[in-house]
């Protein structure tokens, strides 16, 4: 139940962090930033068998970096096999606007494969100015973003079921 003050009667579904019964979910991971990727899909593994999920639940995909990410990401929700797909990697500034035209790309085929399938895509790509940034968001002091996206893949599982159930 959400922490907001609502008017009484207000209906509100939301999903929760149970374990989905039987959901399969596919990780897509990008082998670029390998040193910082393996951490996030670490994390990812980590949350999802931690609440329940098998690990032959668990399917991993690897790209060869982020750019190539939206096809691998379509596939895999479009194919029917995954109630939820997490799209993980780590696109780190240089001094070229590379970053930028990899960053939108891969942010605009994981909203589309999202779209396109009705399947939650979670976008786990770490977007850092620095090196530093990223080792702080793939298990340090900013904690660990393939743990938080797994986290938020079971909740939107869970809330496209609820979604279901109430018919929309």
């Amino acid at each position: 139940m959400s922490d907001t003050p609502l008017s009484p009667g207000i209906r509100v579904i939301e999903g929760d962090f149970s374990t989905p019964k039987d959901a399969s979910i596919a990780i897509v991971a990008a082998r670029f930033n390998e040193f910082i990727v393996a951490r996030l899909i670490e994390g990812a593994v980590d949350a999802l068998t931690r609440h329940g999920v098998k690990s032959s639940h668990i399917t991993l995909i690897r790209t060869p970096g982020a750019f190539e990410m939206p096809l691998a990401l379509r596939r895999a929700a479009n194919s029917g096999q995954f109630a939820a797909v997490l799209a993980l990697g780590a696109v780190i500034r240089g001094s070229t606007p590379h970053f930028d035209y990899v960053c939108s790309e891969v942010a605009r085929g994981a909203g589309a494969a999202t779209q396109e399938s009705g399947v939650p895509v979670l976008f786990g790509v770490l977007t850092t100015d620095t090196i530093e940034q990223a080792i702080e968001r793939a298990g340090t002091k900013a904690g660990n973003k393939g743990f938080d996206s797994a986290l938020a893949a079971l909740e939107m599982i869970n809330l496209s079921r609820a979604l279901a159930v109430h018919g929309f």
